[in-house]
């Protein structure tokens, strides 16, 4: 039974039975706490926790997860792996321990006919929870179980709860026995090689204390209503039904591994090194396309890193297989051909998926090529030196310089029996992130020792902010420094930095710029601030020059934000919401926030894409936001736990550090952030906002940058300027403007495509010259030859199918190769074909061709009739011809 029948058996035996079917959620967890999604209950949480009220008493679902703690056990078992799904049926206060238990044994022994998956009655074993009568005597009395191959197991392996205070309960387990040959028996309390957990039924009927790890904990009582929520393992389970040893030969992972040995020819039995490189290869791009297809880009922080790391264990293994160029585009088609049966999705979002894991492997290849030669000379001189441990040092400089990731050089390393300085690593690294805090503190503190900021807070508490009520305020200067040293006093020309008890000005943060403006002391000193910072939490320093003046610790102080400034980097800010919230209706939830800037009148704003947004989707974004504009929709500001704000659908950045009592910002009915900067009342008052554009900043990440109000307008002025000065250029009216520009456009390429046909005629002109030239190896007609440099490859394939034609035309059915090389912008191209005696032969354009463009220091593949390749080194280009030549000559 192929695994997408068992995901549609599961889904319509429980919906027939009342059961609401939940699609998967996304693989990127609604849950600050989770980077991914490791189990099937988790969307499932805020009902059980009380949170949220269920909208439904029953549900289904068959949910996505990923779990990555045991990845460098992947390949090595037969049960780690990467991605699975989880089958999940669910009871909010309906049926309880009978219900679930009876349709988990109607489920699994019914027949196939019946719907069911016709697993033998006598090959399910239970366990239940120490003290669980209850359950037993269900399995034994209702379900008529013998009494033998019922366990009792204690509260590590029987007892279930979230690892916090709230609902838990004892677990039934239901176990397969796959057979004497799998080991001993005595049942799953024996041996859990043989006796394999397939499904899991939680009770949830009490509440638990706080406490650590799976067994100490109090239990507090019962719930006011018992919950149902159990998982069986798809992947298990079709092991099962398939009748294969491990999940690795199930139908959705298989199918990738025959695609591996194929673009390797290592064969899948032949031996356990090569055997743990191809399970690798197809458990990580299984879950690498399944993670990029929900919006996981490669990174190098939290879930980006994730997908980083395992894609770049399957390419290295493939590697060590020996596949001789670029793999990913065929290992995801598969992977997208067979898993695209259950989540279609996958091939709606083909070319996206394909787009990502190309550039990560084009990426990862250069990282390879620099790392491996210089990892390898390390671990050569490590040897010399008489030492088994390569140095933390050295380990760094290939992760810091190269971009080589440890994970990888300690299994390199290892490969070739050396040992990495982990200790020595993570020091060096963490001096890193020292140095790069020390830097991003040194625009907050001038370079001053923060002893002296921690000394007036400890001395004076922090600054109370009056900034959200008003630009202006009274207060008095607790701290003043001079050049950076602390000092009773200052005087005109000084550079400053000024410390008040309470203060109107905003510091930087959040991506919002510090306030400018002035303060005022009662002896006629003014301090002109240019800046604001926070170098201590909670202590907002001014940073300026004394205008005129003396001033004094102390003394009292009447501060005086740029309130036209303010405005419009308040401005700047809800336009930014503004943004964020319809990037995300127009891409989807991955359209996460990924940092941003608001400065008067512009703003840029950060966010996570694969690749480049279309210029029909920014300006219905574009529209979007000033629509929102033109309701003057009220913007509001709240304080609440961070709990209240997650179940208001508060947006929060990943990987940010909230408090118990967080800021949300709300625009009307349209957006809501966790936020700390300042905003305008009402949407009114941003009166325009220009998208000037989007662009890349780096790996699966976009730029949006953007004008707003009267920055816009005029912005929008000069663009008509030059729209009417181009009218008058091509004598015409403004909407016509892109035709006339295009028919422009279109005459000129069309003068280039002259100029290439031309070009293509010359070289196909040289066609029967190559014909004749002819030579007999072994029998067959081959011709090789270099073209001049900077012929396309389209004109490659062109002349080496007219010479085939040629050949065959003047030698009947003699077998014939093809091979022409080019030299393009520097890096060798190749393009070889063979009729169809030669193939009779053995003689393949793909194999050749590889041949070659392992020579040119590439890669390469195609048909066996006719087959393209390249390389790196385009000195190498005689060698490749000459390899090709003996091959030929083998045949």
């Amino acid at each position: 039974m192929e695994s997408a029948e068992i995901r549609r058996r599961w889904l319509r035996f429980f919906e027939e039975r009342g059961h609401t079917v939940v699609p998967s959620a996304s693989l990127i967890a609604d849950d600050p706490t989770l980077l991914l999604v490791p189990a099937g209950m988790v969307p499932f949480k805020p009902y059980f926790l009380g949170e949220v009220k269920p909208p439904f008493k029953r549900a289904t679902s068959v949910q996505k997860c990923v779990r990555t703690p045991d990845i460098e056990e992947v390949g090595k078992t037969t049960r780690h792996g990467t991605f699975f799904q989880m089958c999940g049926n669910f009871s909010f206060g309906d049926y309880f321990k009978e219900g679930a238990i009876r349709y988990a044994w109607d489920m699994l022994t019914s027949s196939v006919e019946d719907g069911g998956y016709g697993l033998e009655p006598d090959k399910l074993w239970i366990t239940v929870y120490l003290d669980d009568d209850e359950a037993e005597t269900i399995w034994r009395e209702k379900i008529g179980v013998p009494a033998e191959r019922i366990q009792r197991l204690g509260k590590k392996d029987n007892f279930w709860s979230m690892g916090v205070p709230g609902p838990c309960g004892p677990c039934s387990e239901i176990n397969y026995d796959r057979g004497p040959e799998f080991g001993a028996e005595g049942g799953p309390a024996v041996n859990d090689e043989r006796y394999v957990e397939i499904w899991n039924l939680v009770f949830m009927q009490y509440e638990r204390g706080a406490g650590d790890g799976k067994e100490d904990f109090p239990i507090l009582g019962d719930l006011p209503a018992q919950n149902i929520d159990t998982g069986l393992g798809l992947e298990r389970l079709a092991m099962i039904l398939q009748g294969v040893q491990n999940m690795y030969e199930t139908d959705t992972l298989r199918v990738v591994i025959d695609k591996a040995t194929e673009l390797t020819g290592v064969q899948y039995g032949a031996a356990h090194g090569s055997d743990v490189s191809l399970r690798v290869v197809a458990d990580h791009m299984r879950t690498s396309v399944m993670l990029i297809g929900d919006g996981v880009t490669p990174g190098n922080e939290g879930r980006g890193y994730v997908l980083r790391r395992i894609m770049r264990r399957a390419i290295r293994n493939m590697r060590l297989l020996g596949a001789p160029g670029p793999v990913v585009g065929e290992l995801v088609d598969t992977v997208i051909s067979t898993m695209g049966r259950q989540y279609p999705e996958l091939e709606t979002d083909r070319k996206r998926i394909e787009t990502v894991a190309l550039g990560e492997e084009a990426s990862f290849n250069q990282t390879l090529k620099a790392g491996t030669a210089i990892l390898e000379t390390a671990v050569g001189d490590t040897r010399s030196a008489g030492s088994t441990v390569l140095s933390g040092d050295k380990a760094f400089q290939l992760h810091d310089t190269y971009g080589f990731p440890f994970d990888l050089t300690l299994e390199m390393a290892a490969e070739q029996g050396v040992s990495v300085d982990e200790d020595g690593f993570r020091r060096l690294m963490k001096e890193q992130r020292d140095r790069a805090k020390a830097d991003a503190r040194a625009k907050k503190t001038g370079h001053t020792d923060v002893t002296a900021y921690r000394e007036v807070a400890d001395r004076s508490g922090t600054t109370d902010f009056t900034g959200y009520a008003s630009t202006l305020g009274e207060a008095s200067v607790v701290g003043l420094l001079v050049d950076g040293v602390p000092a009773p006093a200052a005087t005109e020309g000084d550079e400053v930095e000024v410390i008040l008890d309470r203060t109107p000005f905003y510091a930087e943060g959040g991506g919002q710029l510090a306030d400018h403006g002035r303060i005022r002391f009662d002896s006629g000193a003014v301090v002109e601030v240019r800046d604001v910072q926070q170098p201590v939490k909670g202590l907002t320093v001014h940073k300026g020059s004394v205008l005129v003046g003396e001033v004094v610790l102390g003394a009292a102080a009447h501060a005086q934000v740029d309130a036209d400034r303010r405005r419009a980097v308040s401005r700047a800010h809800s336009a930014t919401h503004l943004t964020h919230q319809a990037l995300r209706d127009a891409l989807g939830p991955t359209a996460a926030q990924a940092g941003s800037e608001n400065a008067p009148g512009r703003f840029r704003f950060d966010f996570g894409s694969p690749t480049a947004i279309p210029g029909s989707v920014l300006t219905d974004v574009e529209q979007k936001i000033n629509e929102v504009l033109a309701r003057e929709l009220d913007v509001t500001a709240e304080i609440l736990t961070m709990d209240e704000a997650r179940k208001q659908g508060a947006i929060a950045m990943f990987g940010e550090k909230y408090g118990d009592a967080v800021r949300v910002v709300s625009i009307g009915d349209y957006s809501k952030e966790l936020c700390g900067g300042t905003h305008v009342a009402n949407t009114a008052q941003l009166g325009l906002v220009k998208l000037l554009g989007e662009s890349s900043i780096g790996a699966g990440v976009r730029r949006v940058e953007a004008l707003v109000g009267v920055d816009a307008y005029k912005f929008l002025a000069r663009e008509h300027t030059v729209v009417s000065q181009l009218t008058e250029l091509v004598k015409g009216r403004p909407e016509e403007l892109p035709e006339k520009i295009a028919g422009m456009l279109g005459k000129l390429k069309e003068a280039e495509k002259e100029i290439d046909r031309f070009r293509a005629e010359k070289v196909l002109q040289a066609a029967a010259g190559l014909a004749a030239q002819a030579e007999d190896l072994a029998g067959t007609a081959l011709v090789t030859a270099r073209v001049p440099d900077g012929t396309s490859a389209d004109d490659l394939r062109k002349l080496v199918l007219d010479v085939r034609a040629r050949l065959a035309a003047a030698g009947g059915d003699r077998p014939a190769v093809v091979a022409v090389f080019s030299v393009v912008n520097g890096r060798p191209l190749t393009v070889i074909a063979t009729n169809e005696a030669a193939r009779g032969r053995g003689i393949k354009a793909g194999a050749l061709v590889r041949t070659a463009a392992k020579t040119l220091g590439g890669g390469g593949g195609g048909k066996d009739d006719v087959a393209q390749g390249g390389g790196t080194d385009p000195s190498a280009v005689d060698r490749a011809v000459a390899a090709v030549r003996d091959e030929v000559g083998r045949a």
